[in-house]
């Protein structure tokens, strides 16, 4: 294959830069009190409406690689289409899939795991997060393992469940600790069998931290799940109630670490000679408990003695890091990315965020690849994130990010940048709806700012989402579509992503360009060829059309 971009036949390319933001989870949603992004005052997408070519794009289900259209679409497959230019399944079907073919069970890896736990009498450790989200992992997925556990004579298993609160209802933990008992508890009734929870807590303050923001919940999770330590419990439902009676108005994703006991021990330590297998098939979250386990070497915190285990993955997270070495389900294969191409015809690119989105713009953009394509070609830039609750800071680094890009695009000017504002999607995530009112204007205003930078520029701004979130912050009742409320009435806040499509602004001042008419359901994939366009170039054949007209 050739990697030359053949020129537009119709269109030379702006001048300057092609500027892609990212407004991370706004969608458009239905414009009532739920609707964080229509209540918030945004004079500036107001204005990008009227004056820029406009349109919607969907970036839930079939169209970002889920299995079906009632799949929310997610940050890590939203980047996945921008980036790609094409939809490739991805890790919910796939695993869903390799079950459902018993290829998962039927290779290497999965054998050895079982094979180390009969040789040792050591459990096998079920380690991830415990929820139908279908955004990092799937209950289903975990009772699939538990019964093929039992099927291959697996005396002895440990489940250590994170709970969720953010990609489904926010106090919902309970139906998914009682369903695990109940499967665990007829598993146990065979002969010689013993499953049982170990260990959980919230995953906002337990091991699922991403891009080294907060070394300190892997810590805790470590603390938590491999040494038994913290506060003990007889079971998982009395450790939520009382967190809940503790802490009122506590939500799943903020509850506090928890040790299954039996008495003063705990019941599930990891242990030399056990298996662990972390079921989450998402990587940015996945990674670094991953590295915990495999590294000889651990600089972010002191492990203690490591245990000897056999440790396997959902899938592996980072291919380029090979994080972790050995996986239960191959990852999609994402190739000829966007930024490759760009990278070998010779075009500089600028990534840049804060650390919340840093790997979104970079890593799940480029296809799930660590590193650089071309060193001198590509400069990213990471603005550290604050480590507060982002409901109290909800403009969290949207000016720091737009006073970096503008510095660079003021002193070397790239000819494609990529941005991501986190507010949306962040702050919506905490279910706190004024907060996110107040996000969706930090971004705005940041807008405010780019749209003149590109214009001085002769450039073009692409202004789009990788998927919803802070347009529906109420929980909405499928059958009426009234939101469903709580005991004093009030609604109930939503913390997880949307199904609804999201805004798509192209502003090129002084350029005669109309959107096609004749895509069916076009989606956050049509992106990619829209950009290789605005620059200059005809995509390469199988990436989704352009949504510009030639």
């Amino acid at each position: 294959m050739s990697w030359t971009l053949a020129g537009h036949p119709g269109f030379a390319g702006v001048r300057g830069p092609v500027v892609v933001c990212v407004m991370d989870g706004v969608g458009l949603g239905r414009r009532d009190a739920s609707d964080a992004v229509w209540l918030a005052r945004t004079p500036h997408l107001d204005w990008l409406g009227g004056h820029a070519l406009t349109t919607r794009l969907l970036a839930h289900g079939t169209a970002v690689g889920m299995p079906d259209d009632t799949d929310m679409g997610n940050s890590e497959v939203g980047h996945n289409a921008l980036g790609a230019g094409r939809v490739f399944d991805q890790g919910a079907k796939l695993v869903r899939r390799s079950i459902a073919s018993g290829e998962l069970f039927e290779g290497e890896v999965w054998r050895d795991l079982v094979s180390r736990v009969a040789s040792s009498g050591e459990p096998l450790h079920l380690l991830g997060l415990l929820s139908d989200g279908n955004v990092h992992s799937h209950i289903d997925h975990v009772f699939a393992l538990l019964l093929r556990c039992d099927r291959d004579g697996v005396r002895r298993v440990r489940v250590h469940a994170l709970l969720d609160g953010r990609d489904v209802p926010e106090t919902s933990a309970l139906q998914y600790l009682d369903a695990l008992e109940e499967q665990l508890a007829k598993l146990s009734d065979g002969a010689d069998r013993d499953y049982r929870i170990a260990s959980g807590g919230g995953r906002m303050k337990v091991t699922m931290d991403r891009y080294g923001a907060d070394w300190g919940m892997v810590e805790l999770g470590w603390r938590t799940h491999v040494r038994g330590e913290g506060r003990g419990f007889p079971s998982a439902r009395e450790a939520v109630e009382t967190f809940r009676d503790e802490q009122p108005g506590v939500i799943d994703q903020n509850l506090p670490a928890f040790v299954i006991v039996d008495g003063d021990e705990p019941v599930g330590p990891i242990r030399d000679g056990a298996s662990v297998v972390l079921f989450n098939f998402r990587g940015d979250r996945a990674i670094e408990i991953s590295q915990a386990f495999e590294q000889e070497r651990l600089e972010a915190f002191d492990r203690g003695p490591r245990p000897d285990v056999a440790f396997a993955g959902m899938m592996q997270y980072d291919g380029d890091l090979h994080v972790p070495r050995r996986f239960l389900v191959e990852p999609p294969a994402i190739d000829r990315t966007l930024g490759e191409y760009l990278a070998r015809n010779g075009r500089s690119q600028l990534a840049i965020s804060e650390t919340q989105k840093y790997g979104h713009v970079t890593y799940f953009w480029n296809g799930n690849r660590s590193g650089r394509f071309d060193e001198a070609l590509e400069r990213y830039v990471e603005i550290p994130s604050d480590t507060l609750p982002f409901e109290q800071r909800p403009w969290m680094k949207a000016a720091e990010i737009t006073d970096r890009l503008l510095a660079e695009l003021e002193t070397a000017p790239a000819d494609h940048v990529r941005v991501n504002y986190a507010n949306g999607d962040m702050v919506g995530h905490t279910g706190d709806r004024d907060a996110s009112v107040i996000a969706v204007e930090a971004v705005d205003l940041q807008l405010g700012r780019l749209i003149p930078a590109v214009e001085r520029l002769g450039g073009a701004l692409v202004v789009t989402a990788d998927h919803g979130n802070a347009d529906e912050m109420y929980e909405l009742d499928p059958r009426t579509g009234e939101p469903r409320t709580d005991p004093d009435g009030m609604p109930r806040a939503k913390t997880s992503h949307t199904l609804n499509p999201v805004p798509l602004h192209v502003y090129a001042p002084g350029l005669e360009l109309r959107l096609r008419a004749d895509l069916e359901r076009p989606g956050l994939a049509n992106l990619a060829a829209t950009v290789l366009q605005l620059m200059g170039y005809r995509a390469p054949d199988d990436y989704a059309r352009s949504l510009l007209e030639s």
